[in-house]
């Protein structure tokens, strides 16, 4: 390793467990920071596989202008290196991400086997679980103080939200340790108060899908016009702030608001109705189906996803863009 990259490369350590898309994600992440980075997976062949995605990546981002860091993609891959053992990948660490699939049994076996490793008690253990709360699978660890959920959204280059979800016996320095890594690496980090179903984004998320899907049961809107609404509407609103700056920037500041809309927005939420079920293959899911399929039919959802990801990708950089003007 040359004298400037020694130089601009972190001395700690980050251990990531799984390799698939999060986990690579995570790889690219850490390492465009300056750390390094360990990388295993149980799966025989699956890290040498992931690190040539990595570098196919990194490569396909620096050509397009969005590579992040400022170290180049040499030195960003050469940070990234396989773990032979769980062992190895956790020893020394003093950050822990795991990215294994959301399966409960499955991340109370990883855990546990995590926990007889851990030799630091400032170790921050985080799980990328995008439901399954922190205390369901840390409950009996030894090192469970140190458990929280990071969880990040999909595809976490471009889109840098994380959700911190401690444990109610998670040590505060520890989550306040896990935010500092998540700015330090250009993730937006947002720390929940304590456990909630769903966390934050996707009750959000299902606040707004469950007026989608009502609008269309009861004949108000096409599902064509309801993702309209969305995309044309409050998406690109949205895009650059939240609810709480928007409705500050549409009155003289939120008492103001409040002052003029809170009626009328308590008399319209009273009519929305029961939560919709939902049903596979019932009378609406067929209805939204058969309409979106007309557009992006089956056969070609591999190809709209990299299409999504691409604009997500072209999102990101404006944002980074105008965010760096702005201040």
């Amino acid at each position: 390793m040359s004298d400037s990259l020694s130089s601009a490369v972190m001395s700690e350590k980050v251990g990531i467990i799984g390799s698939g898309l999060i986990g690579r994600s995570w790889a690219m992440l850490f390492a465009a920071g300056g750390f390094r980075v360990s990388l295993y997976d149980s799966q025989e062949n699956a890290v040498a596989e992931a690190r040539k995605l990595i570098l196919q990546q990194l490569t396909t981002l620096q050509q397009q202008g969005l590579l992040r860091g400022t170290l180049s993609v040499e030195a960003q891959f050469e940070l990234i290196t396989e773990a032979h053992s769980l062992e190895d990948c956790v020893t020394n660490a003093s950050y822990i991400q795991e990215c294994v699939p959301e399966n409960l049994e499955l991340k109370i076996k990883l855990f546990t086997l995590i926990d007889q490793f851990v030799d630091d008690p400032d170790m921050v253990l985080a799980s990328s679980s995008s439901c399954i709360p922190p205390s369901q699978f840390s409950e009996n660890l030894t090192h469970r103080a140190q458990v929280l959920v990071a969880h990040p959204v999909n595809p976490p280059y471009f889109v840098p939200l994380v959700e911190l979800v401690p444990a109610p016996w998670t040590l505060p320095h520890i989550t306040d340790k896990a935010r500092a890594y998540q700015t330090k690496i250009g993730q937006s980090a947002v720390t929940l108060r304590r456990e909630i179903p769903g966390f934050a984004l996707n009750r959000i998320q299902y606040a707004i899908l469950n007026e989608c899907w009502r609008l269309v049961a009861d004949k108000v809107l096409s599902p064509e016009d309801v993702d309209t609404v969305m995309k044309d509407g409050l998406g690109p609103r949205y895009a650059f702030m939240g609810p709480f700056e928007t409705i500050h920037l549409n009155a003289e500041g939120v008492t103001s608001y409040c002052d003029r809309y809170a009626d009328t927005i308590y008399r319209v939420s009273e009519t929305f109705g029961p939560t919709p079920t939902m049903t596979p293959g019932g009378d609406v899911c067929n209805e939204i189906e058969k309409e979106i399929v007309k557009t992006i039919p089956i056969a070609e959802l591999a190809a709209r996803r990299q299409w999504r990801d691409d604009r997500l990708a072209e999102l990101s950089k404006l944002k980074r863009n105008v965010n760096h003007f702005s201040h």
